[in-house]
């Protein structure tokens, strides 16, 4: 249900009124006043409208609307009255009705409305209830009330819901209808509260735990509130179906004379329509004329309430048989309905003084007769003579309501909230701004800081440069001008050597004559050093050439060989690979030759079954024979022992070759399907060779096919005791957390599921983390798995029960202490039958031990119960549950508490 609930609090509104030249935009009044009020000539209103022209300008003037319906024959009246006519005679066209006294004289009222017994539920809605609909949605207060005797259809008029019948829908669902149709529930809001008053005291049909509320008045406007009030904010058309089912479940009924569901209270429906509206002012320039310019609107609240009350039946005791508690709700009753009639007849006769504080009825609808709230007033009437004394009172206060008028005004107020929103989110945006225009700022700062860095740095960087310049230029006029002087003093010097240079002359030649000789031999030396170099050189490069011609053919012999060998080895390697398979051919056909004697032996012998190789190796041809035959039965133990031995396959297991690994295994789940093999397996050693596979193979194919094998063994007792000595649940433990193969989980849950119904092995799988593990294979999702789960826990919950019954165990179950109650809580409701039939089964087992039933409390499951004990589709748990839930004193106090029949 799409809604949530909480507490109304006491809000002040401002009224806004209208001038006498405003008209709202629903009411079209043709109402014209009549000069007199007497009973037989009283006053008519327009069926689309309550109110008529301006008296004021506090408001809108609207007269009570009066409408009167008269419920057909019931089984009761067509015997009992079958010789009588009936007591009133409808004339719709003129909206008149004749009350008969006796066959030649009738009293006539005029009513706004009359709807015979024929009248549809629309019709009733259209010309009773919308109109007061149609006020509330512009933002005035409205009241529809149905009045009447006892059985006469008041509640059916209202608070019919429709389920077998959408035609039957009341005034309280086409009136939510048409709200939901007109307001917008992204800016509007719709709540509800759904209250009886019932011996005087006002209780909240929403919150039966709430039965005391207090009225509380304005003391500035006189408003009326009820603080205590449950108020649900109503978002769709099915939630408030939901709220009004709760209401009329908790409503107080009684079985009377009259009526076998006579209401015992007051029911009064409080819609509280709050829709969003925008004021506009213009501006005013200084000669006075109105600006283009307008004022951004302001922000209005238009909170309206739509009141729709049920009043339990007037009746007089001596005809409805009230006695005891009963007698004492009728007298409440008729105290309250007179004093609505003595308000209603000071109202009509304009009387100083108004006893609304006379009952908490007419205090809380002080607003509907005499205040501001378009009010329309249903008086529902029987065709019977019996009852003719209280169709004439009915009738008579019909026709003082039609004299009460009403002032209609429209309450307004600021959205402050709306408004302070509105202003944050300005605010939010003008601070975005701001920050956005301060990071610009701060951009284009850090841009002109970057910019003059840059041209700081390019300056600094061309002042360099021409510092650089400088330097090298005086540095090359200083050293032009140290090789000037050193050239002066080289010329100096070289003018006083002159002299001295004369007098070695002499020496000078002796000895250069010597050197030149020895310089010329040393010139001849070298030069006959590299020609003989040079010499060499040529000689090695000759070689080189001759050396790489030889070697070229040379390597394209090599290559020509090398791809001849080559192919020579693939040629072997090819013809191996074919001698190979023809010898296996070979094996295979000799293999088939003397399986096809055996099976034609076997079948000449008139004996049944097949042999295992044929089964493993020729598996298309056995079936083909054996439908030609007409035996289809599967290989026995005894022929597997006498052709290939059951010892052969075991030893099959522990093959290093995966493929022969993996038939095997296939081959001893499918024997261990057959429980006429499950002991011949176990005595060769089979379960131990399983157990070894999944500790130390994490091969996926041979974990799923050995878990699968384990869980047909484990359907056996006596095998499921080997396979926890041997430590199979901790094996089973391991690969359920490793497999993320839904088949693997399967597999493994089978064979924990099959574990888990056996009564000696519960706390050592629970110890081993057999229940954990069983529980984490939910992870997968997979519905095969989600079945294994359920009728494991099932298997479990049932073994626990049977101990806990015998004395044997005591405590909290060991599946709740293992956290599987949440899981079972939340599948119990399942869409697979398999899976919801274990949980509901693990549910009533575990649910039959008082110790778990506090726990089953608080993690929901005794809302499961109870609906296991009523839509169940198996008789057998279904009443389980029901005993279950009557034999625990914590379910029934906690049923009792929360008023839940079950």
């Amino acid at each position: 249900m799409s809604s949530s609930a909480y507490r109304n609090g006491n809000h002040r509104t401002a009224t806004r009124t209208y001038g006498s030249g405003f008209k709202p935009p629903s009411f079209k009044s043709r109402l014209q006043p009549s000069p007199s009020h007497g009973t037989g000539d009283v006053r008519r209103s327009s069926p689309a409208s309550l109110g008529g022209a301006f008296k004021d300008s506090d408001g809108v003037p609207g007269r009570v609307r009066v409408a009167v319906r008269l419920r057909p024959r019931n089984s009761e009246e067509m015997v009992a009255d079958a010789d009588f006519a009936d007591c009133v005679e409808l004339q719709p066209e003129v909206k008149r009705l004749k009350l008969r006294k006796n066959n030649w004289d009738a009293d006539t009222y005029e009513f706004d409305e009359v709807l015979t017994e024929y009248a549809s539920q629309k019709r009733v809605y259209e010309v009773v209830a919308k109109p007061v609909v149609e006020s509330v949605l512009d933002g005035y207060n409205g009241t529809v009330m149905a009045y009447g005797q006892t059985g006469t259809g008041k509640t059916f008029t209202l608070g019919r819901l429709g389920d077998e019948d959408t035609a039957d829908r009341g005034i309280m669902v086409r009136a939510m209808e048409d709200i939901f149709a007109d307001v917008d529930l992204g800016s509007d809001s719709i709540t509800v509260s759904y209250l009886q008053i019932y011996m005087e005291t006002i209780q909240d049909l929403l919150d039966p735990i709430n039965d005391n509320i207090s009225i509380v008045e304005d003391p500035k406007t006189g408003d009326v509130s009820l603080p205590g009030a449950t108020l649900v904010d109503i978002r769709d058309q099915q939630s408030f179906l939901e709220l009004l089912r709760l209401g009329e479940a908790h409503r107080i009924a009684a079985n009377t004379k009259l009526n076998t569901e006579s209401s015992r209270s007051h029911a009064l429906l409080m819609v509280h329509v709050k829709r969003s509206v925008a004021g506009e002012d213009a501006f005013s320039t200084e000669n006075g004329n109105t600006s283009h310019l307008v004022k951004p609107s302001r922000p209005l609240v238009r909170k309206s309430k739509l009141v729709v009350v049920d009043l339990a039946g007037s009746e007089r005791i001596h005809k409805s048989g009230s006695e005891g508690h009963t007698l004492e709700e009728a007298k409440s009753i008729n105290l309250s309905l007179s004093a609505l009639g003595k308000c209603i007849n000071a109202l009509a006769e304009n009387s100083a003084h108004v006893p609304v504080r006379d009952s908490k009825l007419t205090r809380l609808l002080k607003d509907s007769f005499g205040g501001t709230a378009r009010t329309s007033l249903i008086v529902t009437i029987g065709p019977s003579p019996r009852h003719r004394g209280e169709t004439s009172s009915t009738i008579l206060f019909g026709q003082r309501a039609m004299k009460v008028e009403n002032m209609l005004k429209i309450k307004e107020e600021f959205d402050y909230k709306s408004l302070s929103r509105k202003l944050e989110i300005q605010l939010d945006k003008l601070i975005a701004e701001n920050e956005r225009l301060q990071k610009s700022f701060e951009d284009e700062i850090d841009t002109i800081n970057a910019e003059s860095q840059s041209r700081i740095l390019e300056v600094e960087r061309n002042f360099a440069e021409a510092l650089e310049k400088e330097k090298l230029k005086c540095q090359m006029e200083h050293m032009k001008s140290v090789k000037e002087l050193e050239e002066k003093m080289v010329s100096n010097q070289t003018r006083n050597q002159r002299d001295d240079l004369v007098d070695v002359k002499h020496i000078s030649e002796g000895i250069g004559a010597s050197v030149s000789s020895e310089v010329s031999e040393l010139r001849m030396l070298l030069n006959n050093e590299i020609a003989q170099r040079k010499a060499t050189e040529d000689e090695i490069n000759l070689l080189e050439s001759q050396l790489a011609q030889y070697r070229h053919p040379e390597a394209d012999g090599d290559t020509a060989i090398f791809r001849l060998q080559k192919n020579l080895e693939e040629e072997i390697q090819q013809k191996k690979k074919y001698e190979e398979e023809v010898l296996v051919l070979r094996s295979q056909l000799v293999q088939m030759n003397i399986e096809a004697d055996q099976t034609r032996r076997c079948l000449e012998r008139g004996e049944s079954g097949d042999a295992f190789t044929l089964n493993m190796l020729m598996a298309q041809s056995r079936n083909m024979q054996l439908r030609e035959n007409g035996n289809g039965q599967k290989p026995s133990i005894a022929a597997l022992s006498e052709q290939v031995g059951l010892h052969k396959i075991m030893s099959l297991l522990e093959s290093e070759d995966a493929t022969v690994r993996i038939h095997a295994v296939k081959v001893v789940a499918n024997l261990a399907a057959e429980e006429v093999n499950q002991a011949k397996i176990v005595e060769a050693g089979g379960l131990t060779s399983l157990l070894m596979l999944l500790r130390r193979y994490e091969d996926e194919t041979v974990r799923r096919v050995a878990a699968g094998a384990i869980a047909n063994l484990a359907m056996n007792e006596v095998n499921q005791e080997l396979i926890m000595v041997q430590g199979g649940i901790g094996l089973l433990s391991v690969t359920a957390a490793n497999a993320e193969d839904p088949q693997t989980l399967r597999m493994v849950a089978g064979a924990i599921a099959n574990l888990c119904g056996n009564d000696k092995l519960q706390m050592k799988l629970r110890t081993e983390g057999g229940i954990k593990a069983l529980l984490g294979t939910v992870r997968c999702g997979h519905p095969d798995v989600l079945s294994q789960v359920a009728r494991g826990i099932a298997n479990f919950a049932k073994c626990e029960s049977r101990l806990a019954s015998q004395g044997i165990r005591s405590g909290r179950s060991l599946l709740i202490e293992d956290g599987a109650l949440p899981w079972i809580v939340h599948n119990a409701n399942d869409e697979s039958a398999p899976i919801r039939r274990h949980i509901e089964l693990a549910l009533c087992h575990l649910a039959q031990h008082e110790v778990n039933a506090k726990d089953m409390v608080s993690g929901g499951a005794l809302w499961e119960l109870v609906r296991i004990s009523r839509d169940c589709t198996r008789e057998d748990i279904r009443n389980l549950a029901r005993k279950t839930l009557s034999s625990s004193p914590t379910f029934r106090a906690e049923l009792r508490r929360l008023r839940v029949d079950y």
